[in-house]
């Protein structure tokens, strides 16, 4: 038997062993039952340690801070089983609370170093939910938990306090859980493990609280949801997937599904829920902390939904500059491009002043990438379309991918003299001594840019045929012929 379980994964292994350690403490009582409950919590604490030291995770720190958080926790654990069993005290707070409280801050601390380093830099809707969900769950918290405690101040102001901190603990956990599950980029195994650990751990300290706070039961029913996080937290560090459970996660990644934008819609509805039972209950009314609580989800629901609308004005923003440029070169796109020469039309006419567009075409393109290959082609044209780009910059000159090695320009203001000036200019800074040819066509103050671009074409060909790395300048539109001139 020992050795199938040597066989099996180090996660797998530790949640049959720890599983049947919890389940013998279940069936047992008095001293017996303390002693195998705190074996269990020691038993996670060391696993956590194991995980860290066999996986060798990139960021260890968070894992080490959870550790000595479930340290803490056993601790607490053995402490509890001397003081009450072994020494038969009945004070509280002991100092088993100590280790307790202690151990939430530090657990706390490693989910949240784990949410920074799986969601670097700032993570502004993160911070909004994990508020949100806090100050829900901190409304509950007041109402039915921390209000009871504070009552019994009076009569033991120590113990009332320490009644008050563990609902308080518990809030600041979630939050930093809130903020874990916001970040996490990966939904591994080890990510759902750690998940399930500390909502388990949530659920079975506010079952507690509340069955505590309202008939005073200080029993052994909620020991099975503790011994079963205990089990988790040790699971989730010994499985292979707890490296990756802090990787960064993409940031384009959608925030607000369903699942979350219910669970964010429900923590908002708590503040009118908690008034409605207690309306319905005759309990006294939590007025003002429902004011302050509502009023608190209220503005960061505001806040979130400015963050969506930001969100989506830049997706719309970048969705709209991919539909204006070229993918390969960041360019004017052909749509684009187009565009651009009737804007510019326009204003030529209104302004009276000239307007040239030409069409340039890279010399023996299909040869450079036969010889070099298509990677080095694509250089080829980034390499051109920057150092145009650069060139032509404060010039007011449009410059666009018309399609494959084909570029346009278009200026307006320019006369055909010095358009082939700068043509010039242009042919000089293609990389790799490669060379275009060009066809120029200087508007005439009526055609549409369709006419424009196609004698401006068939002056291209014209160049091509007169021996290419030149520019022809296209005829007057009434003097163009019906056909084009030679091949490329």
């Amino acid at each position: 038997m020992l050795s199938r379980v040597r066989r099996l994964p180090l996660w797998v292994a530790h949640l049959l062993l720890a599983g049947a350690l919890a389940v013998l403490c279940l069936c047992l009582g008095g001293t017996a039952h303390d002693t195998l409950f705190a074996l269990v919590s020691v038993s996670s604490a060391v696993a956590i340690a194991v995980g860290v030291r066999v996986h060798r995770p990139v960021h260890p720190r968070a894992w080490w801070c959870m550790a000595a958080g479930m340290g803490c926790w056993a601790v607490g654990d053995v402490l509890y089983t001397v003081v009450y069993d072994v020494l038969g005290s009945q004070a509280y707070p002991a100092p088993p609370d100590v280790a307790y409280l202690l151990a939430y801050p530090l657990l706390g601390l490693s989910l949240l170093s784990l949410a920074r380093q799986a969601r670097p830099g700032q993570d502004l809707e993160g911070v909004i939910d994990a508020t949100i969900l806090s100050v829900g769950a901190g409304l509950l918290s007041w109402t039915f938990l921390l209000r009871p405690a504070l009552a019994s101040v009076h009569d033991d102001v120590l113990g009332g306090v320490v009644s008050a901190a563990y609902p308080l603990a518990d809030v600041f956990l979630l939050a930093m859980l809130v903020r874990l599950m916001s970040a996490a980029g990966a939904r591994s195994p080890g990510f759902r493990l750690l998940a399930a650990a500390a909502l388990v751990m949530l659920a079975a300290d506010a079952a507690y609280q509340a069955a505590y706070a309202a008939v005073g039961y200080d029993g052994t029913a909620f020991d099975a949801l503790w011994l079963l996080s205990y089990v988790l937290w040790g699971a989730a560090a010994l499985h292979p997937s707890m490296r990756r459970l802090s990787d960064p996660s993409p940031a384009e990644r959608d925030d607000l599904g369903a699942p979350r934008l219910a669970l964010l819609a429900a923590a908002s509805l708590l503040a009118p829920g908690t008034l409605a039972v207690q309306l319905l209950t005759g309990a006294p009314l939590s007025a003002w902390s429902v004011v302050v609580s509502s009023t608190v989800l209220f503005l960061l629901v505001v806040a979130r939904m400015w963050t969506l609308l930001r969100r989506v004005r830049e997706q719309a923003g970048q969705l709209a500059e991919l539909a204006r440029t070229d993918p390969l070169t960041g360019l004017l796109n052909r749509r684009s491009a187009a565009a651009e020469a009737e804007r510019l039309r326009a204003r030529a006419r209104a302004a009276g002043t000239p307007l040239v567009l030409a069409v340039l075409d890279l010399d023996r393109f299909k040869r450079f990438n036969d010889t070099f290959g298509h990677p080095a082609g694509d250089r080829l044209l980034t390499g051109a379309a920057h150092a145009w780009s650069a060139r032509l910059s404060g010039t007011g000159v449009v410059l666009a991918r018309w399609g494959g090695e084909e570029f346009v320009v278009v200026a307006e203001g320019l006369g055909p003299r010095r358009a082939e000036q700068l043509l010039a200019e242009l042919r000089d800074l293609v990389p790799r001594g490669q060379s275009f040819s060009a066809g120029l066509a200087v508007w005439d103050g009526a055609e549409d840019v369709d006419a424009l671009v196609a004698r401006a074409d068939a002056a291209l060909y014209g160049a091509k045929a007169a021996g290419r790395g030149r520019t022809r300048t296209a005829p007057a539109a009434e003097l163009l012929s019906a056909g084009g001139s030679g091949g490329r």
